[in-house]
């Protein structure tokens, strides 16, 4: 962490985090902020879809829901970003308070229940940051309405109207905070909704990724079964995870017991051994964004280790501060290089035994 965001840390931190969260949008809009440096580790370099990523390490989504900031977030060091998730009509989220910090713990849980301000003006923002000539490597995460009648032609809605301003796309089935959201993810309703989200992207004149965004809360037949649907599907890749509905024992902040996902260092166990789960289910064919507690180097590095093409960051964020990404970075240039690597490529799924 930066000396400086030591400094002002505990001053934000008198702010709710919903109010924390729209500042740092407002910083980042505006210029407020001083960018770092860009990520100088050639090593890094690694390419996925056909997409030359300049470190593989992301921002996930949640954080820009309304793409109101995409180029400034690369601007940070990250190899990428995503926004949203965007739902076809705005809507406001639960109700607040609905995001808690678990300082002790370094953990967040949300409620919030994808509060965006829907397609349209995501769409705006979107198409001119491209018509401007955007750099960097952005997705787009789409969701479906809280009280849409069908949740399927909402994902199909969102990815129609976003064509050619991403360079990949997220189908989220994986919120726990949209009631019945999750149940997208049994077998059978996985086929339905791949099958018709896929059709509508080989639609598209410009063809694009399409991933789809998991819960890390899932049983060894439920890996199975998604697995096999992703792959008789073509999917191509799957982000792993989203925010987790369990309770670890070692949680000691006084807000542990709020409802809603959980993220951040507290997730870091669960949603790795899921990730390796699916690598090992997926037999590697499929590649994986990991996500869930990453915090440093070695926390990415692992994520790489147990099957991650690509790694995203979040939560972290809000205890380590806006450099973040140049600082794993750095770290995990010198992983790789300690332990012989010439690539990312190299050590994806490394401590994966089959």
């Amino acid at each position: 962490m930066s000396n400086f965001y030591k400094f002002y840390r505990p001053f934000l931190f008198l702010f709710s985090p919903e109010l924390a969260h729209s500042l740092s949008i407002f910083v980042l809009k505006y210029g407020l902020l001083r960018f770092g440096r860009k990520n100088t580790h050639p090593i890094l370099n690694t390419k996925v879809w056909n997409l030359s990523f300049p470190t593989p390490i992301g921002l996930a989504a949640g954080y820009d829901k309304n793409a109101e900031v995409p180029e400034e977030i690369l601007k940070l060091g990250f190899g990428f970003t995503e926004v949203g998730t965007i739902t076809p009509k705005a809507q406001p989220g639960n109700l607040k308070p609905r995001i808690f910090r678990l300082i002790k713990d370094n953990g967040v849980i949300n409620r919030l229940g994808f509060n965006n301000g829907g397609l349209g003006p995501a769409k705006k923002r979107l198409n001119k940051i491209n018509e401007r000539g955007r750099r960097g490597i952005v997705g787009a995460n789409v969701g479906a309405n809280k009280t849409s009648d069908d949740r399927i032609e909402d994902y199909i809605i969102g990815l129609e109207a976003l064509e050619g301003l991403a360079d990949y796309y997220v189908i989220n089935i994986s919120s726990p905070n949209t009631p019945g959201l999750r149940a997208l993810q049994s077998k059978k309703s996985l086929e339905d909704l791949l099958g018709k989200t896929i059709k509508a992207r080989d639609g598209f004149k410009s063809w694009a990724p399409l991933l789809l965004k998991v819960a890390p809360d899932l049983t060894e037949e439920d890996i199975k079964d998604i697995s096999e649907v992703a792959m008789d599907k073509k999917i191509d890749g799957l982000i792993i995870a989203n925010t987790t509905i369990l309770r670890p024992e070692s949680l000691t902040s006084q807000e542990r017991c709020q409802s809603g996902g959980l993220s951040g260092r507290p997730l870091f166990e669960l949603s790795t051994k899921t990730l390796r789960s699916f690598y090992k289910s997926t037999m590697g064919k499929i590649p994986l964004i990991g996500v869930g507690g990453v915090e440093d180097g070695e926390t990415a590095y692992k994520k790489i280790k147990s099957g991650a093409s690509l790694v995203q960051i979040y939560s972290s964020l809000v205890y380590e501060g806006p450099n973040l990404a140049i600082k794993i970075s750095n770290q995990l240039d010198a992983l790789l290089i300690k332990d012989g690597y010439k690539s990312v490529a190299e050590a994806i799924g490394a401590d994966v035994k089959y």
